[in-house]
This record gives C-alpha cells, sequence and structure tokens, in this order.
C-alpha cells in the first residue's frame, strides 16, 4: 500500500517525523540530564514530546537548592541542574539561644550561639552546616559562670563548719564584712594619692 499526498496515514508519518527531528537529542545541543551529588532525577516528558523535561529530587538529609524542574530546549537546559544541599539538625544548646531557630539548618550555613546570663560559652560562638550534616566547628555548651571569688566563698563556708557555735558563725561573718570594708577604704585611698 503506498502513500498517497493528502492521505490522513501521511500526515500522521510527517507529523511524527517532525516530532522526531524537533526533539532535542544529545546533537542539539542538551545531552545526558546533569547528574547531582545526593540526588538523582526522573523524565517526566514521553518520547515523542517536542521538549525533554526532567524533575530533581535529593537524597534523605538533603535539601534541593534551585529549580526542580529543567527542560531541554534546543540550544540546551533551560537553567543550571539544582544543588542537593546537607542537612543539619537543629542544634542542642542548654541554657543558650541560637540566632537563628529552626528545625533545619542547610550547608553552608552559619549560625551565631548565644549563652544565657548567667553561663559562659565553652566553644566557638559561630557554628556552620558542613556537607557531612554535622556543625563545624562542634556545637558549644553554655556551662554556669562560677564566681572568681569560688575559693574564698568554700574557705569560709568550711570555717564556718568549724565553729562551735551560731553565735562565734555570726561573728566570724561580721568581721569578714568588716574587712572587707577596710579594704575597700585603703583602696581607696590609695588611689587618691596617685592621682
Amino acid at each position: 500500500m503506498g502513500f498517497m499526498p493528502g492521505s490522513s496515514c501521511s500526515s500522521l508519518c510527517l507529523l511524527g517525523a517532525l516530532a522526531l527531528l524537533l526533539r532535542p537529542s544529545n546533537s542539539q545541543g542538551c545531552g545526558s540530564p546533569p547528574v547531582i551529588p545526593h540526588g538523582h532525577y526522573t523524565y517526566l516528558t514521553g518520547y515523542l514530546a517536542l521538549t525533554t523535561e526532567v524533575q530533581y529530587e535529593c537524597n534523605e538529609g538533603y535539601a534541593l537548592v534551585g529549580a526542580a524542574i529543567i527542560s531541554c530546549r534546543f540550544l540546551g537546559w533551560s537553567s543550571p541542574a539544582p544543588q542537593c544541599q546537607a542537612l543539619c539538625l537543629k542544634p542542642k544548646l542548654p541554657n543558650g539561644k541560637l540566632s537563628v531557630d529552626k528545625e533545619q539548618y542547610i550547608s553552608p550555613e552559619t549560625i551565631t550561639v548565644r549563652c544565657d546570663p548567667g553561663y559562659r560559652m565553652v566553644g566557638s560562638q559561630r557554628i556552620s552546616c558542613s556537607e557531612n550534616k554535622s556543625w563545624s566547628p562542634a556545637v558549644p555548651s553554655c556551662e554556669k559562670q562560677v564566681p572568681e571569688d569560688r575559693n574564698i566563698v568554700q574557705a569560709g563556708k568550711n570555717l564556718l563548719q568549724c565553729l562551735p557555735s551560731p553565735r562565734d558563725s555570726k561573728m566570724a561573718l561580721e568581721l569578714h564584712k568588716l574587712s572587707l570594708e577596710i579594704e575597700k577604704l585603703e583602696q581607696e585611698r590609695d588611689k587618691g594619692k596617685i592621682i
């Protein structure tokens, strides 16, 4: 059976041939969709479509940054392939606060850590979500500040436990208070001589 001009079969064949010619391929500039680390793509369009579309998804623990769907046009892909960036979970920080408070952070996001009043930071104040899904440097801790005169307080506590009666303890506290006031007055007097 031959094709006759104007027949419906020849029109369909011509349309199919045109679709194949217009379909983007390696020879028209796109090539295979870009491969991305920590993710994959799936084709969204069929073989006879005029454009090829692919949709990207990331593996668990990674977030998609960029256009999820890109398409092949005559001159190449419509946009660069997206990236799959690592996700870090919110750091646990008792007695402290984060400059940005959310459940997950995307690499290479950096946050600042602040300790509550009465606590001091042990570790780095600025931490970043790294590509291996952990914080770098390590998440600091906020530890209770110890008074500078801790040894004096401990010595005083030990002394009070050694005194035989509450009256003796009260007398010792009054004498200590008086010695602190004398020391303060002497410092003020010495400052007056220097100036």
